[in-house]
């Protein structure tokens, strides 16, 4: 189907001029109507279906820049061509300023004809694109409304920023909660809103990656005291949007006031910290209670207080360790480590002792959920040498842990007097103790064989990455 053709209207008072110019536009494909007097046209006008006006100057009763103002007046008036004769520059230019497209001038050489032609299509093609182009803001308009009806109906507070950090528009949660107006807000940078509380180094040094590199922000965490809100927690995320046909790009960005669940964290950690430091008193108070008891008993019998003293110290470690910790789901390794030593040292050896207890670990941290039986398992390997490889009272054992691919290898050492079977596999028997095996088990470990020594012992047992590196959020391993 061929697209409907234009319709020009043309306005003059020679009937002979307007035949001629019926003639040559019909020839060219344009519907063509006229009118003799400017007061005539614009009742044409008025009726609708005009495309473009080519308009005399010279006509009776209202002259063409009297027409043309009145046209202009009309809510959405076809563009005017206006005709003048040679030497009336000045009119053209009168006509130009008063809103006309286009003019062009009656000749003595016949090319009045072709320039208005030439005219008629310009400024059809003017009219085609501000139609597309308001017909583009339209739709624009459409879908940034529905986008702004959505963005009021997200509970959580947010803005959308330009690339330039200035606020395009703002939720009406975020204006409610900050006690702003989208006057306040809109164009101003977030840095710049309230008391400054956005403006934060390490935030902005985000939130410029975020559009040109297109890395989104996750969970980045903001405490301040806000006017009206007192002190409060949000945590922040922002993502790069675009509009598809549109080259402009923006920023989300959301405040999720995660203030309540925060406090109920640091409620929880407070509480385990609390039982934690409780049962540690509890187990110390038996500890106590067993050295009591291994001071009046049989000699024979010494060892074997001791040796329930040292696990039950080794425990009583790990929860003095969680009392202590401020990060609530891990304990560090080396820090463990390092109690279970000194309370071995304490039990087992005393200030006299020859026997060193020496601690090699790398900044790891451990699940609590498996930080007991780790920790029995190296007081029970520590308490083996101490008791077997020392005869003579002096000596060292040392307690390492590192990571080996996607293991843990814990490593306990000494440089006594060694195993006449270097079978790593008995090693736990030969050691007078059950419990290694019992330990490596629960921890889903294997013992891995270990070289021959040409003095003391060394065993190596290996775990499931059940640990991960100093700082670490994220569990690796169930």
């Amino acid at each position: 189907m061929s697209a409907p053709r234009a319709r020009i209207l043309y306005i003059d008072d020679d009937p002979g001029l307007c035949r001629l110019v019926r003639k040559d536009l019909e020839r060219q494909g344009y519907v063509v109507e006229i009118a003799a007097d400017g007061a005539s046209g614009l009742v044409r006008i008025a009726q609708g279906g005009i495309d473009v006006i080519a308009l005399d100057h010279y006509m009776p009763n209202q002259d063409g820049l009297e027409t043309l103002a009145s046209i202009r007046n009309l809510a959405e008036p076809p563009p005017v061509i206006y005709v003048t004769a040679m030497q009336e520059g000045r009119v053209a230019v009168a006509a130009l300023k008063a809103g006309a497209a286009d003019y062009v001038t009656k000749d003595v050489q016949g090319e009045f004809l072709a320039l208005l032609q030439r005219a008629i299509e310009a400024a059809l093609d003017a009219a085609m694109l501000r139609r597309a182009k308001e017909a583009a803001e339209a739709e624009s308009k459409r879908n940034w409304q529905l986008t702004q009806s959505i963005i009021d109906t997200i509970r959580d507070p947010l803005v959308v920023l330009e690339h330039d950090m200035t606020i395009v528009t703002a939720s009406k949660a975020f204006l409610t909660i900050f006690g702003i107006t989208e006057a306040e807000v809109r164009g101003r940078r977030l840095s710049e809103l309230g008391q400054h509380q956005w403006d934060v180094p390490a935030l902005r040094h985000l939130m410029e990656k975020v559009l040109p590199e297109n890395k989104p922000i996750e969970s980045f965490e903001i405490e301040d005291n806000f006017p009206g809100l007192g002190r409060r927690v949000f945590n922040l995320n922002a993502r790069k949007i675009s509009q598809p046909g549109n080259h402009a790009l923006r920023m989300l960005l959301v405040f999720e006031d995660i203030t309540d669940r925060k406090q109920r964290e640091r409620d929880a950690l407070s509480l385990t910290n609390e039982i934690s430091h409780r049962i540690k008193n509890n187990l110390q108070v038996i500890v106590g209670l067993i050295s009591y008891e291994a001071r009046s008993t049989a000699k024979p019998c010494v060892q074997g207080y001791q040796a329930m003293q040292a696990r039950i110290g080794a425990i009583a470690q790990l929860y003095d360790l969680i009392s202590q910790s401020s990060r609530g789901g891990t304990i560090a390794v080396d820090a463990y480590l390092r109690e279970i030593a000194k309370a071995m040292s304490a039990s087992l050896l005393g200030n006299t002792s020859g026997i060193e207890i020496e601690v090699k670990a790398e900044a790891l941290e451990i699940d609590p959920d498996r930080a007991v039986p780790f920790g029995l398992l190296v007081n029970e390997l520590a308490t083996n040498a101490i008791k077997h490889a020392f005869p003579d009272g002096t000596g060292r054992v040392v307690l390492s842990v590192e990571q080996v691919g996607d293991q843990i290898e814990l490593t306990v050492a000494d440089n006594g007097v060694g195993m006449k079977d270097k079978d790593a596999a008995k090693i736990p028997e030969k050691r007078g103790s059950d419990y290694v095996a019992i330990f490596v088990r629960q921890l889903g470990g294997t013992i891995a064989p270990s070289g021959l020594e040409e003095t003391g012992t060394i065993v190596r047992i290996r775990l499931p990455l059940l640990m991960v590196p100093t700082g670490g959020a994220k569990r690796v391993a169930a």
